[in-house]
């Protein structure tokens, strides 16, 4: 995607300049203070496809989510990952807030660092860059998952929150981590494998299997 077909998207003129009236647009694009919360029809569903039980859906959910999904103005949480935006873009734009080979930054709002990456053209990379929405899923797996683009991808957070989980669904089904997920229990040590698998090798360090096992309660 281009910056006049991210311009045309988000209702803005598609006139190739991404400035402060196209970033409005985005953000504008990007909120939604009307999106329904997840059902239990939803959830009911989500976890029948992952072969697990709503019981060990919502401890995953509780533990590995970030909160809500969406920020005070309705827009899907987001956090822009400087280090993978300059993996995507060969360094060539570091260093820059929006582009560092480590990572951090985190102060600054994402939303300002999305737009900036998006200025210098970088527009499927700026998006790849971020992770979206209740349980913080990167943008680069937008393929992976099925959709036609990372924009599609990022805009599907806007929707619903059951759009949220539905992300969660694909990673866990990505990293093939359904029978993990199926063994939780109030076991703390049948909560390591989905621990390691989801969190990676520190998650001792935060003490995932033991939350979720307390979660499970």
């Amino acid at each position: 995607m281009n910056i006049e077909e991210l311009q045309a998207a988000v209702g803005a003129d598609p006139d190739g300049d991404w400035g402060t009236k196209s970033r409005d647009a985005l953000l504008k694009a990007f909120a939604n203070v009307n999106a329904p919360p997840v059902g239990a029809a939803d959830l009911a569903g989500f976890a029948e496809r992952l072969g697990c039980s709503t019981k060990q859906l919502a401890a995953v959910a509780m533990v590995e989510s970030s909160g809500g999904g969406f920020d005070r103005q309705g827009r899907p949480k987001i956090l822009f990952e400087r280090h993978k935006f300059h993996k995507y873009t060969g360094g060539r734009w570091s260093v820059r807030s929006f582009s560092n080979p480590s990572g951090g930054g985190y102060k600054d709002s994402s939303w300002d660092k999305l737009s900036a990456a998006i200025a210098v053209g970088e527009v499927d990379a700026a998006f790849m860059a971020c992770s979206w929405g209740k349980f913080q899923v990167l943008g680069e797996y937008w393929d992976d998952f099925g959709f036609d683009s990372p924009f599609a991808f990022a805009h599907s957070t806007v929707v619903s929150e059951a759009n949220h989980y539905a992300l969660l669904v694909h990673y866990v089904e990505m990293t093939r981590l359904q029978d993990e997920m199926r063994a939780l229990s109030t076991d703390p040590n049948a909560c390591r494998a989905f621990a390691k698998g989801y969190n990676g090798g520190g998650y001792e360090k935060f003490d995932y299997h033991n939350k979720l096992a307390k979660a499970m309660k």
